[in-house]
């Protein structure tokens, strides 16, 4: 491949990993800051969420049996999950891994039907950050991955 080539490749992913990782620090911030992790808001979002769906859906039944239930841990996963998302993608530490973690919270906001167009570019740029080095070419990773090269965080 041509070293200008390869050099646009990798700035690109670099972009797309420094843009995912605010994105996923904002939805953090946005969460902690509107009180969802100590307050009913996300149980309020889901129940609106259900009534705008086919209550024969797998979402509605996503929501219905795990969601809603247990909205407040819910809280917890998706709103820790978006800071180590986003830690990982702005310091690039085990980058790969925190891009499945993104890949497995995106998964689970599709279940709940607050799947939209927005998403398909989310899921590509999950599995490009899991497919590339990107920490090794700017980030933490290389660094740790030398000093362990047997974990599979830094890989």
């Amino acid at each position: 491949m041509d070293s200008r080539l390869k050099r646009a490749a990798r700035g690109s992913v670099l972009v797309l990993r420094y843009s995912f990782g605010a994105f996923f620090l904002y939805g953090a911030y946005h969460k902690i800051t509107r009180g969802w992790l100590s307050s009913p808001v996300m149980r309020e979002h889901f129940l609106q969420r259900l009534s705008e769906i086919d209550p024969d859906s797998f979402s509605a039944a996503y929501l219905r049996m795990f969601a809603i239930p247990w909205y407040r841990p819910v809280a917890w996963v998706l709103t820790l999950g978006q800071v180590v998302v986003a830690i990982g993608m702005l310091f690039g530490v085990s980058v790969r891994s925190s891009a499945a973690l993104a890949l497995f919270l995106l998964t689970n906001i599709s279940a709940g039907s607050f799947y939209n167009v927005t998403m398909p570019p989310f899921f590509a740029a999950s599995l490009v950050l899991m497919a590339t080095p990107s920490g090794h070419w700017l980030g933490l990773d290389k660094q740790l991955h030398e000093r362990y090269p047997d974990a599979p965080w830094f890989k």
